[in-house]
């Protein structure tokens, strides 16, 4: 670490829309851990409802739910770098060296609950993400970024390109939420949603090679973008009628497997609605609000097998292996990139329906 260096520029997250660009303490790094210098870092659909306050991040005193976020902190969880510090051991630990392009999972398991010790990482009772917690898990909108010593950290191979780099994160959730799916080769498969996941989603869903894959959003530069990507068919419903166009591709049965991506209670029942009896729902959005749905569907008259589909479970070397073999890529998903000094004004693209993936670049 550079010693005339001492602090460096970041985006603290206070409390729901009180979020400041600080100079702060730059990282240092202690035994094991890993000192990046940010690339890029994303701003995906869930820091967008965090800044604007949803009970999910910040807690319901009504339901005595306390606060995931611990501020002050500095947000993001879609980060990428260089190795530029090892703290001692570090180097033999992770396997990284200096000047090594890097990417560590979101979620920093805690290596010692039922969830980690069988497997489950992403699970992780004690579940610190980060970009939520303060100091445990500081995120990726800022200069540079600590890697904590439980960190899983990956190398990105040189010629991945940056902006492929850049969303490796969402590629591994967006991979873990289909084979949540188990798409076989006679399914119609349905995902809800054509945003950054769901765009990705699509075409790993592709490399699946289903019977049919349909894509429904409504913004149709969206629904062109999911074709280019694999999709047969794609439907705006703002000017059709989704159920009806997907019973008429199953012989009024519905479809085999429902992934749902928007985020939006609609998201929720329409795929209820038109999945078939016996069919598999993946639902893997963060809602800012509640959904509510009659669960008679469920069971009584459908018999349906839920499944959630959290983070990006084993999925980060399987990421990095598409988009090195050009399997998938960020093409067109990838919007807008910003400095960080304009992180106010890349905040409120994000959560626009002007752009898709927005990223926060800091200055050189």
């Amino acid at each position: 670490m550079n010693s005339h260096e001492p602090d460096m520029l970041a985006v603290v997250c206070h409390a729901p829309k009180d979020y400041r660009l600080q100079r702060v303490k730059r990282p240092a790094a202690g035994i094991n851990e890993v000192i990046i210098k940010i690339a890029s870092c994303g701003i995906c659909a869930g820091d967008c409802k965090c800044y604007a306050g949803a009970a999910r991040f910040w807690g319901d005193k009504e339901k005595n739910k306390p606060s995931y976020v611990k501020p002050p902190v500095i947000p993001g969880h879609e980060f990428w770098g260089h190795v530029v510090e090892l703290g001692p051991g570090a180097e033999t630990y992770h396997g990284v060296t200096l000047g090594d392009r890097v990417i560590a999972e979101q979620i920093v398991p805690c290596q010692k609950c039922r969830y980690c010790k069988t497997g489950y990482r992403w699970m992780c009772e004690v579940h610190d993400v980060y970009g939520f917690q303060r100091q445990v898990a500081e995120g990726g909108m800022a200069d540079y970024m600590r890697l904590s010593a439980r960190a899983v950290i990956h190398k990105i191979p040189t010629h991945i390109a940056f902006e492929d780099a850049a969303v490796t994160e969402p590629l591994s959730c967006a991979i873990h939420a289909v084979n949540r799916g188990d798409i076989q080769l006679d399914d119609v498969v349905v995902i809800a949603g054509a945003g950054t996941l769901g765009l990705l989603m699509v075409q790993v869903a592709r490399l699946k090679t289903p019977k049919k894959l349909v894509v429904i959003d409504m913004i149709d530069e969206r629904l062109e973008l999911a074709k280019t990507f694999g999709a047969d068919i794609v439907i705006n419903p703002t000017r059709e009628n989704t159920e009806k166009v997907v019973r008429s591709l199953t012989d009024n049965y519905g479809c085999d497997v429902y992934i749902e991506t928007t985020g939006a209670p609609i998201g929720v029942t329409q795929g209820l609605d038109m999945i078939r009896k016996l069919g598999r729902f993946v639902e893997f959005s963060v809602f800012g609000r509640e959904t509510t749905v009659d669960w008679s569907i469920i069971g009584e008259e459908k018999e349906l097998d839920v499944r959630g589909a959290h983070l990006s479970a084993d999925c980060y070397p399987i990421a990095l292996d598409l988009l090195a073999r050009g399997l998938v890529t960020s093409k067109g998903i990838v919007t807008h990139s910003f400095a960080l000094s304009e992180w106010d004004k890349a905040v409120k693209v994000a959560d626009s329906m002007a752009s898709i993936k927005v990223l926060l670049r800091p200055e050189a």
